[in-house]
């Protein structure tokens, strides 16, 4: 359960669209290939995309164990829930709030999570229902934000730096992707949507750029197949920018003091 679980990280941004997901799925994986036990909980609960990107088929349901907890599915190393093992992928999710933040905590609390050394949400863009829910039910050992280097992304995520910090939960950093884009056929690199925005935020907020990441269809096609790059080419550079983040992840974490948190429920 819960209390089995080391560190806590949200993996969170302003606005949807700028791979968070990706971002996450791929943060787990490099976690998990260091050795570390991990969890991940799709909390996008109107858009659950986890099952698909870590290759679990529609169909697939979790466990009973005992009257109210489920047994996470194990995906790719990983221990995993989500709303798409709850539904097939076309029931759409058409609840209000409280409905939402009611399915979240369940499988936040219900889910029979082994003692884990990470356990990382998915969050859904915003800083609504589920970030409040979150916030209050359970202690989080941090956030990560991630952001693509474009002004209205980076108007965004720092909204959602701003909620984590009144909420008490530290920021450990901003992950930036699509930052280069690189020429397959000539090599030449450019900044499609800017460039500089991670950096400027993590200055700003008095946090860290935890790395960047390029705009690369191998990473979109990777998710999709089911298969991240962190797997699907472990030696890779992807993979390697993505170790990097999982490093400096687990430093920040240090540099908080948040190795060992004490997992709190509120009413």
């Amino acid at each position: 359960m819960l209390e089995d679980v080391k560190s806590i990280i949200a993996v969170a941004s302003g606005k949807g669209g700028v791979g968070k997901s990706t971002v996450t799925a791929n943060l787990a994986l490099a976690l998990a290939a260091k050795g570390f036990k991990v969890g991940l909980l799709d909390a996008d609960v109107y858009g659950p995309s986890q099952a698909l990107m870590l290759g679990v088929a529609d169909g697939v349901r979790p466990q009973m164990k005992g009257e109210n907890t489920f047994g996470p599915i194990e995906a790719q190393g990983l221990y995993t829930m989500s709303m798409a093992y709850l539904v097939t992928e076309k029931t759409p999710m058409v609840w209000r709030g409280p409905m939402v933040s009611g399915a979240f905590q369940q499988m936040l609390t219900q889910t029979d999570w082994p003692a884990l050394d990470y356990l990382l949400i998915d969050m859904p863009p915003g800083t609504g229902d589920v970030q409040l829910t979150l916030a209050q039910k359970v202690q989080v050992n941090g956030a990560v934000i991630v952001t693509t280097p474009q002004d209205i992304a980076l108007l965004d995520a720092k909204k959602g730096v701003e909620m984590f910090r009144k909420v008490k939960i530290p920021v450990l950093g901003v992950v930036e992707n699509m930052s280069l884009h690189t020429c397959s056929e000539c090599g030449h690199t450019e900044p499609v949507f800017g460039e500089g925005g991670g950096e400027r935020i993590a200055k700003e907020y008095d946090t860290v750029l935890l790395g960047q990441l390029p705009l690369a269809s191998s990473i979109r096609e990777q998710a999709d197949n089911g298969r991240p790059s962190v797997i699907a080419e472990p030696d890779g550079q992807i993979a390697g920018f993505f170790s990097n983040i999982a490093d400096n992840v687990i430093e920040q974490l240090s540099l908080a003091g948040q190795d060992a948190p004490t997992i709190t429920f509120g009413d």
